[in-house]
Formats: structure tokens, C-alpha cells, sequence
């Protein structure tokens, strides 16, 4: 208690400050007590947010376009404050297993999508739809996605002129794969700290931090606002602005933000990108923005300036997406669940095609689905672009995944024919199918070169798409493939002959 009236002296005129510029909860006001001096930092960014400059009921008093709430009312309470420190990290307590008695009052750690419902319905449960919310589940309870991680992340040696490869740790996997897909954070007991404030306990957590895309949350809640609405300002500028997307879409296997660079958008967000209005809501095509990102695309809601809609806001970002461009092994129609592990193919494979290429139909969306979700995508390009340069535009991009998984189709056919003849161990050997030499270069193919020359087409980036890691190297691999596997037949028949 001594050390909350301490801190209470120290920071009162702060607090003074703050109060007359805000309406803040009593319970915030005494979080800032403290945390003005603790984590100063965090207090400062969160002073420049929308959450501490307008009320519950000034934002749902705005027209229902310009809104940033999807609620009806506010919660319990909070209408009349700013959304501050206890309005977000006290709310739910009794469904937090990172719960715990922080100065008299239940406070947690996380802050989850099911929080932030509480102002955000709409958008926590578009994006709960979303593949994004399933990514850990979707890398860790897939054995063959596993196994890919594995032969990545595990600790090679060299004995006797063989590698052996032990499988990777928990904290290598959290720092590499599940940084982007998200953990699986935990509660494993409570431990005594010092601080500025004396001593204190709190939870020991697993799987922290992180706030990867489809974290598990001690709510059981899956996923994290926070990848695009970094804490503490949770702005919608950063989100809509190409950098948000820069951390898991740089590349090579999902190289969006690489691609975004050299394409004619990139070009003209980098040249004039300064002068436009990220803030705006609705965000108005020709007078806050003159050429899409990421979000322009993807998640925002666009209008004209007559007012005219041309994409609802949605963070289920599969809505405009026809097909997943990311092959797993090719390009194919998104899958209709965002759980993907479900998906079986003909071999009992949990791939959305079959190694030869063939979709998967009964898991993906049908045709009709995919032209409601290009027509969606297409009418954005249409805002700017004619007819005939958008209808050619998707006519290259589909010309693109039809060549690039035929050039996947080719490398797989090296490599079965490596597993049938013994010049490598697969599937019928119950091998792995990711830690010999051409079955690497195999992933290669299609997570890397392939991915990267559909990216390039669909986003107007040729030139990623032909020598940076695109056309040339698919081609390349492919040679290299064959050579090696005739050098290795051709070693097992000269050591047949001795």
C-alpha cells in the first residue's frame, strides 16, 4: 500500500494533466499512477491513440460509416471514459488463466480478440473466420507442415559422413515458425519480482511473448489484434499502411511486401505515399489515398467521393481472394474451413491437392465462390483501372498459377521418380519427405520460386517474378534436380557393377 500512495505523489501532477484533457476510469487512473513511471513508454503511446482521446459514446454517436466500433452499445460502464489500462486489462478476469491480484484489483496480462469484441464484435469474429486465427493449429496439429518445421528448425550434426538432424527446441520453434503463426501461451504458476514498486507476484507464462496471428490466448480465445494494431496506439494508420504486413509477407515463401516494393504501387506509395491520409474513415479513393496497399485490398473499406461503396471493411481476408496463391504443394481454390488440418487428399495426405496437382474439391470453395470473391477484388481494381486492363491483368495472373504449377508438377515428378527407383526414401519408405537434398530442393520449388513468380504477377511486380526469385530459378532447380538424380542413379549402378 505504501508504495501505491509513493507512487500516487510522484505521478499526481501527471495524472492531473491527463484527467483534464480525457474523461479516464477511476481504475485507469489508477493504473497510470504507477505505470507513468514504470513503463513510461507505453503510457506515452497510448496518450496519442484513439482509445484515449474519445469515449464509447462519442464514437458511436459518429455516422455508421465513419465508425470504428462495431457494437451497439458500449460495455458495462464505459460509455462515458476513454478506453484506457482497465478497460482493457481487467475486462473478462474470470475467463483469463493469466488472471491475478495486481493492487487490489483482477487484472491480466493478454489482452485477446474476446476483449476486444467487447468494441470490435464484427471485426473479432470476421477474423475468427479467418484462416489467419487458425495458424497455429494449422502448422502444429498438421504432421506434415510439422515435419517441414522440424527438418528447418532442428539441430543438425555430422558424424561419419552421414547428418542426423534432433528435432528442434520449443523456444527455437517460438523465435522462428510460430513467431508469425502464434504460440500457445499458458500459465505455469505464479513467481515474486522486484520492481520500482516493490515486490510483486505475477503469472509465469509459456509461449511468451508473442503476438503472432493465430496465438492461443489463456482465454482459449485464437489470434492477436496486435500483428496489425501494434499496442499501445492500436492505429489504424500502421495497419493500413504497407509495413504492417512487412513481418510474416517479406518472403521468400510469401514475399507480398518484397513484391509490393517493386511494382508500380510501391512505386507511387513510396514517391507520395507522405502526403496521404491513413486516418480517414471512410477512407476515400482518389482524395485520401491515389494507389492501394496492402489494406487497400485486402481488409479496408473504400468508398468514392460520392459516397459510392467499393469494398466493406472485413478482417475475414479471404473475402476477396479467389485462390491461394501460396501453393501448398500448388496454387488452388481457398480452402472453405479455416481449419485446414481436416483437409485429406486422395493419399490421406493433409494437402489441399494431390502431389500430382489436382485439387482437393470437397475441402475448397467452388467456382461460383471464387468468381463472387474475384468480382469483389476485381471491382477495387476497377475504381482505378478499365475494363480491359483488369480483365488482361487476371488473365495473366491465372496464365501464371496454371504455368507455375506445372513447372511444380515437373520438379514432383523428379522426385517420385527419386523415391520409385531408391535414389532417395519417401513416402513408401515412411521417411520424411523434407531432409534429403531433392526433396529440398523440391520445397524450393514451390515454396519459394513458384510462390514467389504468382505473387509477382498477381501484384504487378514482373521483375521479382522472373530473376529475383521467380522464373529463372524454378527452371534452374528443375536442371539441377534432374542432374542430380542422375548422378546418384548412376553412383548406385557403378557401386551394383563392384
Amino acid at each position: 500500500m505504501k508504495y501505491r500512495l509513493l507512487a500516487a505523489l510522484i505521478c499526481f501532477p501527471i495524472l492531473v494533466n491527463i484527467a483534464q484533457a480525457v474523461e479516464i476510469s477511476d481504475q485507469t487512473g489508477e493504473c497510470l499512477m504507477c505505470h507513468n513511471a514504470v513503463t513510461p513508454g507505453i503510457v506515452a503511446d497510448w496518450k496519442k491513440s484513439l482509445h484515449a482521446k474519445v469515449t464509447m459514446s462519442e464514437a458511436l454517436r459518429k455516422p455508421k460509416r465513419e465508425r470504428r466500433v462495431s457494437v451497439a452499445q458500449a460495455p458495462d460502464n464505459s460509455a462515458d471514459v476513454v478506453v484506457g489500462c482497465a478497460e482493457c486489462h481487467t475486462i473478462n478476469p474470470e475467463d483469463h488463466q493469466d488472471t491475478f491480484d495486481h493492487n487490489d484489483h483482477q487484472v491480466h496480462i493478454v489482452v485477446t480478440p474476446k476483449d476486444c469484441a467487447g468494441c470490435h464484435m464484427v471485426e473479432t469474429e470476421q477474423y475468427s473466420q479467418n484462416i489467419m486465427s487458425q495458424a497455429y493449429g494449422n502448422l502444429k496439429n498438421n504432421p506434415l507442415y510439422h515435419s517441414l518445421m522440424d527438418s528447418i528448425n532442428g539441430v543438425q550434426s555430422f558424424e561419419n559422413m552421414q547428418t542426423s538432424l534432433a528435432p528442434a527446441d520449443e523456444a527455437t520453434n517460438a523465435d522462428s515458425c510460430f513467431y508469425c503463426h502464434g504460440t500457445k501461451v499458458e500459465v505455469k504458476g505464479m513467481a515474486s519480482r522486484d520492481t520500482e514498486m516493490g515486490e510483486m507476484e505475477f503469472p509465469v507464462l509459456t509461449g511468451w511473448p508473442n503476438q503472432g496471428v493465430g496465438r492461443i490466448n489463456p482465454d482459449g480465445s485464437k489470434g492477436a489484434c496486435t500483428p496489425c494494431h501494434p499496442r499501445h496506439q492500436f492505429s489504424i494508420e500502421v495497419a493500413r499502411k504497407p509495413a504492417a504486413c512487412i513481418g510474416c509477407h517479406k518472403g521468400p515463401d510469401v514475399p507480398a511486401y518484397q513484391v509490393y516494393n517493386v511494382s508500380k504501387h510501391g512505386n507511387i506509395y513510396s514517391a507520395v505515399g507522405k502526403d496521404w491520409d491513413f486516418k480517414a474513415v471512410p477512407w476515400v479513393l482518389g482524395r485520401d489515398f491515389t494507389a492501394p496497399t496492402c489494406a487497400t485490398c485486402h481488409i479496408s473499406q473504400i468508398v468514392t467521393e460520392d459516397g459510392e461503396v467499393v469494398a466493406e471493411r472485413s478482417h475475414q481476408l479471404t473475402d476477396r481472394l479467389p485462390f491461394r496463391l501460396f501453393g501448398l504443394i500448388y496454387a488452388h481454390p481457398f480452402p472453405k474451413s479455416p481449419d485446414t488440418t481436416i483437409i485429406r487428399n486422395k493419399a490421406g495426405l493433409p494437402l489441399p491437392t494431390e502431389l500430382t496437382g489436382e485439387p482437393v474439391t470437397e475441402y475448397l470453395i467452388d467456382e461460383n465462390e471464387q468468381q463472387k470473391r474475384l468480382k469483389t477484388m476485381q471491382k477495387i481494381c476497377l475504381a482505378c483501372h478499365s475494363q480491359q486492363w483488369v480483365a488482361g491483368h487476371f488473365t495473366r495472373l491465372k496464365h501464371t498459377i496454371e504455368y507455375t504449377n506445372r513447372m511444380t508438377l515437373t520438379a514432383t515428378r523428379i522426385m517420385l521418380t527419386a523415391w520409385e527407383k531408391g535414389a532417395a526414401k519417401g513416402l513408401t519408405q515412411n521417411d520424411s519427405i523434407f531432409n534429403e537434398s531433392i526433396e529440398k530442393k523440391w520445397v524450393a520449388q514451390w515454396l519459394f520460386f513458384a510462390n514467389s513468380t504468382r505473387f509477382a504477377s498477381a501484384m504487378a511486380g514482373a521483375d521479382y517474378g522472373v530473376f529475383a526469385n521467380g522464373r529463372w530459378f524454378m527452371s534452374k532447380n528443375i536442371q539441377e534436380m534432374a542432374d542430380w538424380l542422375e548422378f546418384k542413379l548412376k553412383m548406385m549402378e557403378d557401386k551394383k557393377d563392384d
